[in-house]
């Protein structure tokens, strides 16, 4: 038997320093001897870990250890993960933030993954596709069942690893796929200054509402969903096959709606039932939509009011802005706290998105970093006795 954690004499054959920890299985430590086959089974109590997702800001910051801010509460989240308390999940946008950094080696850039993957603790989030994916399947089947309009969430559909049990003394690395990283680069660079450049100066001469834009919003993220099934479908009607293979993973969303509904109806009753559901509370009801819809109208507001007025500005401090409203869209309602740049909170902050009433999820920036702070220490003190005597148990 291999025992990795040896604590002394084992109490069948009495061989010293033979008997110890093997391994930790999700709710019991296994105890055995290396000498013998004796072996004991103990209990460890529930777990209840809370969640938190850190921005790529945050890690960058805190792996480059020049700002005390960052370094504390990464001190004191890796505490708070250790003692079975917290997760702090990474996911592939991490991986896709990490490989764009310029200046840095290939060296320095793999030290950064490895960094947040060892605070993560092997916990990954789901790709972003998928979640996408769930939800909306999840809304649409409510729609044509006449069901409620709000979803309700499942953890798992964003974390499909068992959270809550102990940790065992190794984990497994799974490599990646980075794709394009250059072209992943210049795909997020063009995309802020068109953003900037274009879109900017008419949002400051609009007359329209919060409400109007959010609706806006919703309404072309419908028009997506379509024109890119569409184009799917072109593909494969013109015998181009590859377009299985090649064609945008949320081509498939609106396929894989069509194939939930009755076989009896025909393809155009099928896509009318797909429009209607777009147009419908269902959709707008959808988590990841709900809150996109409502940064960009909350950004919108901000430009009308005067903000970002200097473009070279207004590019550099957005720089990662679509791929905060990912993130944040897809991730923040799945976990008890999320930690974002402050140009994004001022974002998360508009009353019109109240995130923390609607999700439960706390949002914390620099411009609340004492909270941060308070929030984690509060989950190391409220550590019971038997917790405590369960880690001494556990990680001898």
């Amino acid at each position: 038997m291999l025992v990795t954690r040896i604590i002394g004499v084992c109490p069948s054959c009495n061989t010293p320093s033979a008997f110890g920890n093997v391994m930790v299985v999700r709710d019991h430590v296994l105890r055995g001897c290396k000498s013998c086959h004796y072996s004991q089974h103990i209990p460890l109590p529930d777990l209840s870990k809370k969640i938190i997702y850190l921005d790529q800001f945050f890690f960058s910051a805190a792996f480059r250890e020049k700002d005390e801010r960052f370094v504390a509460a990464a001190a004191l989240i890796k505490k708070a993960t250790a003692n079975q308390l917290l997760l702090a999940p990474y996911s592939s946008i991490h991986e896709d933030e990490t490989h764009q950094w310029r200046g840095f080696s290939g060296q320095t850039k793999d030290d950064l993954m490895k960094f947040i993957k060892a605070t993560s603790r092997g916990h990954d989030f789901e790709p972003a596709y998928r979640i996408e994916r769930e939800q909306v399947l999840d809304a649409f089947q409510s729609f044509i069942n006449s069901g409620p309009s709000g979803l309700q969430l499942n953890q798992r559909t964003a974390l499909r690893s068992d959270i809550n049990k102990w940790e065992d003394y190794f984990r497994i690395e799974v490599g990646s796929y980075r794709g394009d990283i250059e072209l992943i680069r210049q795909l997020k660079s063009q995309s802020v200054v068109d953003l900037v450049r274009d879109a900017f100066p008419s949002w400051r001469r609009s007359e329209a509402t919060f409400d109007e834009h959010v609706q806006l919003e919703m309404r072309d993220a419908a028009k997506f969903y379509i024109k890119f099934y569409l184009e799917y479908m072109a593909r494969i009607v013109a015998g181009d096959y590859n377009a299985m293979f090649d064609s945008p993973i949320v081509s498939m969303i609106v396929q894989d709606m069509m194939d939930i509904l009755p076989r009896e109806l025909d393809a155009d009753a099928k896509i009318l039932s797909v429009k209607d559901f777009f147009a419908s509370e269902h959709f707008s009801n959808v988590p990841h939509e709900w809150i996109s819809a409502r940064m960009f109208a909350a950004l919108r507001d901000q430009i009308k009011n005067g903000a970002y007025s200097n473009p070279d500005e207004a590019i550099r401090r957005l720089s990662g802005f679509f791929q905060d409203v990912k993130h944040i869209s897809m991730y923040a309602p799945y976990v008890d706290a999320i930690v974002v740049d402050q140009p994004m909170a001022a974002i998360l902050n508009d009353g019109r998105l109240d995130i923390s009433g609607r999700y439960g999820t706390d949002i914390f920036s620099l411009n609340n970093w004492g909270d941060l702070m308070d929030w984690l220490q509060s989950l190391i003190d409220s550590m019971t006795v038997e917790h405590i005597g369960a880690l001494a148990i556990a990680y001898p």
